[in-house]
């Protein structure tokens, strides 16, 4: 079923106060872009797609991109993450992703890959630091491997202790490094220095409402 048959008595009353709290959140509703004054634009890429929930409310609180690349991701994928990136670069930002994926052949090398075939669509500058998984924090952290897939042409060049999908790590400890990579590369003085000029906006956009407002009483 799409859509509702609304039958039931309209309020004026309760209409009027509903129309009250809109605009009273409207005038209250400016913020400055939380990364406008930051030196870098960072994208969060993660290998599985079924990480996308624990990554998903890290990277909305921090107001940064996430992306599941599925493995290896596709030359469509690619190329709009070039776009993104190259027109960060065009506003003076450096573009950078923070990659998070399993621990065996393939995952070491995605990252290698992806920042290859990104250097070749166009965006030279990018820039892919892998936050996890890393041998140091499978030896940390105890956690249990397997031996890594037979099939996977990387399998007999790498040296590793075996395979570890990211999966394996709880969830919070999982948005902690996440939130640990992104605050990496976040400058929190120059985030205060927007909320000053955030502060100063918000009293003009809330003055420039009410005189819109009063305006609509001619």
């Amino acid at each position: 079923m799409i859509g509702e048959t609304d039958y039931e008595e309209t309020i004026l009353e309760a209409e009027i106060e509903r129309a009250k709290e809109s605009i009273t959140n409207w005038m209250n509703y400016y913020f400055k872009n939380r990364w406008e004054n930051q030196p870098y634009y960072p994208e969060v890429f993660i290998e599985k797609k079924a990480l996308q929930g624990v990554f998903g409310s890290v990277c909305r609180t921090n107001s940064v991109t996430l992306g599941a690349c599925k493995g290896y991701p596709s030359l469509t994928f690619l190329n709009d993450a070039n776009n993104r990136f190259m027109k960060a670069e065009e506003n003076g930002k450096i573009p950078i992703i923070l990659y998070f994926g399993d621990y065996d052949p393939s995952g070491e090398d995605i990252p290698r890959s992806i920042e290859e075939n990104i250097k070749r669509l166009g965006c030279e500058s990018i820039q892919v630091k892998r936050f996890a998984l890393m041998q140091h924090q499978v030896i940390e952290w105890e956690l249990p491997h397997a031996p890594v897939k037979e099939g996977d042409s990387r399998t007999k060049n790498w040296d590793g202790l075996g395979q570890v999908e990211l999966d394996a790590i709880e969830p919070k400890k999982l948005q902690r490094l996440c939130q640990d990579a992104i605050s990496e590369y976040f400058d929190d003085n120059l985030y205060s220095d927007l909320n000053e000029v955030e502060v100063i906006e918000r009293v003009e956009y809330k003055e420039s409402l009410i005189d819109f407002v009063n305006g609509l009483k001619d």
